[in-house]
């Protein structure tokens, strides 16, 4: 029996079992399925990551303090940040939370205590107003920039600009608004009042600078910048490296590629068990299968079929029930993934080597859970099969 005519009769053998076929089929059906949807929202994930940390600047270095008691960054590091060569703008800065409220709207808050360059440094954008001047700085003033969702809790329809807010029960001009960033890594961007940093100061209780933002003047110096920063931070601290961080955005990236793509990896490898189970699903069918058509094995090797045509029966059939299984799995997986991306806010990423990886991988669990009821079938002794009721 040629390989045509063995896979016409494994054709119709799954014809006459239709639901039996499905069902064994369903396994395989999900396993892909999963596998191409669990990946595209992993990848998905990923590429949403790393195009919210291009939106920062791909030439913005971060030096961060990781013990603010052991390390202070004073001015005079400050200082030496702005005279070093390729660095435009330096941008130092202190955090907190704040209370503020307009009439009956009220919220807690991040306040950023910021100077001038915060606004070129990090790439903002004002939808309303100005920002904050050197001399607001200098003189303390108690001016803030909101931004938009914060603007929108405190004054809703109302314009921000040049209206008045209590801040720990302390009246502060707004100034400005700021254009919607959206969110980075689960935080929004948006939900912050910015003051000049000798304001800031007093209103958080942070004396201490925990964060600079320094900006090379192109992305194609960030290496020299960053060495240039680093072996600042080590001249200024030598022996505490434990106690801060230099980054720019590539090295963030990196990072974050390497825990998007193991929780990637994660993902796909959880949802492949589901074509092992699959697998063992047809494998289970097959050998009832064997079982059922025993005589009409009997009757083929009677009048001369040889073992290796039964095996190649077999294993053929259940190479067919794996392929369908797998081209199903694809076109639901491909739907599921298209139906989130549409009616949910999750990005989705399609990876057609994935893709052709579940499909690939599906035939091949057919292979290999079909070569033991195959190779069963084909060591029937025929007279015993023939005696089979």
């Amino acid at each position: 029996m040629n390989l045509s005519e063995s896979m016409k009769m494994a054709i119709r053998s799954i014809k006459t079992n239709k639901i039996r076929a499905f069902l064994t089929m369903l396994g395989i059906i999900i396993g892909v399925a999963s596998v191409i949807v669990l990946v595209s929202i992993g990848q998905g994930s990923s590429q949403s990551v790393q195009d919210e940390i291009n939106s920062l600047g791909t030439n913005l270095i971060t030096v961060s303090v990781t013990d603010t008691d052991s390390l202070e960054l004073t001015d005079d590091i400050i200082g030496q940040f702005k005279e070093l060569n390729g660095i435009s703008e330096v941008a130092p800065v202190v955090t907190g939370r704040v209370y503020a409220k307009n009439g009956e709207a009220a919220a807690q808050v991040s306040m950023t205590g910021a100077t001038s360059s915060y606004l070129s440094v990090r790439d903002l954008e004002l939808s309303q107003g100005r920002f904050l001047t050197d001399m607001e700085t200098e003189l303390r003033s108690k001016v803030v920039v909101l931004g938009s969702d914060t603007a929108n809790t405190l004054f809703e329809n109302q314009k921000a600009v040049d209206q008045n807010l209590l801040i720990g029960g302390v009246s502060y001009r707004v100034i400005g608004v700021l254009k919607s960033v959206g969110t980075f890594m689960g935080s929004s961007g948006d939900d912050v009042i910015i003051a000049p940093i000798t304001t800031a100061e007093r209103a958080t209780g942070s004396m201490t600078i925990g964060t600079v933002y320094l900006k090379a003047e192109n992305e194609n110096i960030i290496d020299r910048a960053m060495y240039q920063v680093q072996d600042t931070m080590t001249t200024s601290f030598p022996e505490q490296s434990d106690n801060y961080s230099v980054s720019n955005q590539e090295d963030l990236m990196d990072t974050m590629s390497t825990v998007s793509d193991t929780f990637t990896l994660m993902l796909g490898g959880i949802a492949s068990i589901s074509l092992l189970v699959g697998g063992i699903g047809i494998m289970n069918i097959m050998l009832v299968s064997v079982s059922e058509r025993t005589k009409e094995i009997g009757i083929r090797k009677a009048i001369g079929a040889n073992r290796k045509s039964i095996l190649l029966q077999f294993l053929i059939e259940a190479m067919v029930l794996s392929c369908l299984g797998g081209l199903l799995g694809v076109a639901i997986g491909l739907g599921i993934a298209k139906m989130i991306s549409v009616f949910s806010s999750l990005t989705i990423s399609y990876s057609w080597s994935v893709t052709l990886f579940a499909f690939l991988f599906s035939i091949l669990i057919g292979i290999m859970f079909g070569v033991f009821p195959a190779n069963k079938a084909s060591r029937l002794n025929p007279i015993q099969a023939l005696r089979h009721e």
